[in-house]
């Protein structure tokens, strides 16, 4: 069956870890949010609220929480003072679940040729989550905390849709989970109120094809694996 272009641009959809520095303009940004907008959610509340950085207010950012990473990593107490707002992940991991977690890690970091020992690596290589994998424009999400769960379901959507836009345009991006312990740095950085929570963050930019961690491609299970047909 052919493909239409949209089917192409979420197909060809994948979280890149390696932008070039090509800046992107300021109406294209805008027009991809304008797009992504038309989202759903429920009776239409458009719970999203979006801070995008580029020059000095990402440079600023990215150094700030570089720093608080790499003490961290000096000294583990530090640890608890940058918890995220809301698990994203669960608590005690299950099959399939796990399986599928562990077979991503190993596959991107043996790609990278790092150890499962190799903590200088490892920490090196989480860190770019920090600087948007050098992508020119950072982006961050937060919602309104007087909203319930579903508005992050909405915010799925939204996420979504700007992810494939940018494709329709030959952009590339990452959604970043990574950010969110890192909420009260960045929060502050961006000027949000304080009846705001950070959902995540977002690479945007065009993929450096010659990066060998952009031929990493996560596998899918196929249709007949998650689908009930019910007659």
């Amino acid at each position: 069956m052919t493909l239409s272009p949209v089917d192409e641009a979420i197909a060809s959809r994948m979280s890149a870890r390696a932008f070039t520095s090509q800046p992107v303009p300021k109406e294209l940004i805008e027009q991809l949010l304008q797009v992504a907008s038309r989202a759903p959610s429920g009776t239409n509340c458009q719970p999203w609220k979006v801070y995008v950085l580029q020059g000095a207010s990402r440079n600023s950012l990215v150094e700030q929480v570089c720093t608080i990473h790499d003490a961290m990593r000096a000294d583990p107490t530090l640890v608890p003072q940058y918890a995220e707002e809301y698990d994203y992940y669960p608590q005690k991991w299950i099959s399939p679940y796990i399986d599928r977690r562990r077979e991503n890690g190993w596959g991107l970091y043996g790609l990278m040729g790092i150890g499962k020992g190799d903590k200088d690596k490892m920490h090196e290589q989480h860190q770019r989550n920090y600087r948007f994998f050098d992508a020119p424009v950072g982006m961050m999400f937060t919602v309104d905390r007087a909203m319930g769960r579903g508005s992050l379901l909405d915010y799925g959507c939204f996420l979504q849709s700007i992810m494939v836009a940018a494709r329709g345009h030959g952009l590339h991006t990452c959604p970043q989970a990574a950010w969110n312990g890192f909420s009260k740095v960045i929060m502050p950085h961006i000027g949000a109120g304080a009846d705001e929570m950070l959902v995540c963050g977002m690479a945007l930019g065009y993929a450096d094809e010659s990066a060998v961690v952009n031929t990493f491609h996560t596998p899918r299970v196929p249709v007949q694996d998650f689908t009930t047909w019910l007659d």
